[in-house]
């Protein structure tokens, strides 16, 4: 049967057999004693103070009289008393809870199991990038070169054209090398 299947199938057909294996089968008509209740809130009656009563029992049985044990007042105040308390029917399914348990660990493991992926093996693929590396030893190369080459003082005048020319030509070459060095940093940081 598993040898026609898919493997995205045969996944699905493990995910449904584990499961049906936690997963209890669901009750046929009745209810667990768990995913039931009654709950009567009752207020402080004269000297007795309020209290939260719960009770396993069916929506039929859910009131005071069925709920409230012991009744904490005498027989003749008894129907003044249960007619303060507010008694509801709560009713959940626990086989649901479990099911989004299960979903959100797996969820979170799934993650867990990525991020040890990442943090193991992603170095490894990674590799430094052979083309920067040189162009930022080329840039550290220029830097030293027009420090050595600085232009003349600002007091003495570059009278030639030849000067001229020489001066603009560094600072086109310092502008060039910071516009390098603002691309490649900023390429660095988003990468």
């Amino acid at each position: 049967m598993f040898a026609q299947c898919s493997p995205r199938c045969a996944g699905s057909v493990l995910l449904l057999v584990l499961l049906c294996c936690i997963l209890p089968p669901p009750a046929l008509g009745s209810k667990s004693s768990e995913d039931i209740r009654c709950k009567c809130i009752c207020p402080p009656y004269r000297n007795i103070s309020g209290h939260i009563y719960n009770k396993n029992v069916s929506q039929k049985d859910c009131n005071c009289l069925h709920v409230v044990e012991p009744m904490p007042v005498p027989g003749n105040d008894v129907e003044a008393y249960c007619l303060l308390c507010e008694c509801k029917y709560e009713e959940r399914s626990t086989t649901t809870i479990k099911v989004i348990i299960i979903i959100y660990l797996s969820v979170v493991g799934a993650l867990l199991l990525y991020m040890a992926f990442l943090v193991l093996v992603d170095p490894l693929i990674r590799k430094p990038d052979v083309y920067t590396q040189p162009l930022h030893n080329e840039e550290e190369n220029e830097d030293a070169r027009s420090l050595a080459a600085a232009p003349t003082p600002s007091g003495a005048r570059a009278n030639t054209v030849l000067e001229r020319v020489e001066g603009a030509q560094q600072r086109w070459k310092r502008q060039v090398q910071e516009q390098r060095k603002t691309v490649f940093d900023r390429h660095k940081m988003l990468s």
